[in-house]
């Protein structure tokens, strides 16, 4: 066996870094949607100040390049604060920040889209905002929001790629690595493309099955 084979070990290796990328790629997410969720209920309650500066901060975030972000939190930061933060540190700020800012715009157009008549007629009723928050607005918002929601995550396992290029050892640094090492690059890139399509179908495949469920509950089956 020659040192440049691409050797079933490298598949394992392959396979570790994939578990890293999702590692980062749930975390992120999750806080992402957390953010992003909290500042579209800031929104909704017209929060002064506040809604203004969470626009200003979501608008910054979704309309520049995640690279660019990604550096100026991990050579930027550094420099600025006189503080030390790794590469995972700087992946973890990046994306989660970039995340919520996608999220938020998700959950804005999900808000609005529901009939400010409703929210009317659950005030009239005695309900408090909180109440209509929870009972009318957030349902039919969830299954307005899911699909747009799968895409953007989708979007997000695949940008997790870039947080290679700040020495992470995720899927892609590993195939960087292996391909120097093979010069099989057909092989080595087919792999890992492969790995990010199944992770991509599988993710798209969840969020329609979840999507399908939410519109059969809130079906209407008639008297």
């Amino acid at each position: 066996m020659r040192f440049s084979d691409f050797t079933p070990f490298d598949i394992w290796l392959l396979l570790q870094g994939l578990g890293v990328s999702l590692g980062l790629f749930l975390s992120t997410s999750l806080i992402g949607l957390l953010i992003g969720t909290l500042w579209a209920i800031c929104r909704f309650y017209r929060v002064p100040v506040l809604t203004q500066v969470i626009t200003f901060i979501a608008e910054l975030l979704k309309n520049s390049p995640v690279l660019v972000q990604l550096f100026l939190v991990f050579f930027g930061l550094p420099g600025l604060l006189h503080i030390r933060i790794t590469p995972t540190t700087a992946a973890t700020i990046t994306l989660s920040a970039n995340s919520a800012a996608f999220v938020y715009v998700i959950a804005v157009s999900a808000i609005e889209s529901i009939g400010r008549d409703q929210i009317e007629a659950a005030r009239v009723f005695g309900l408090t905002r909180w109440q209509v928050l929870r009972h009318v607005v957030a349902p039919q918002a969830m299954a307005f929001a899911i699909g747009p929601l799968t895409a953007l995550l989708v979007n997000q396992l695949q940008v997790t790629s870039l947080i290679s290029v700040i020495g992470v050892v995720d899927l892609t640094k590993i195939g960087n690595i292996l391909n120097l090492r093979t010069l099989k690059p057909f092989i080595v890139w087919t792999a890992v493309g492969l790995l990010y399509y199944l992770c991509a179908k599988l993710l798209a495949w969840l969020g329609a099955r979840f999507e399908n469920r939410l519109r059969a509950h809130s079906a209407w089956r008639g008297l």
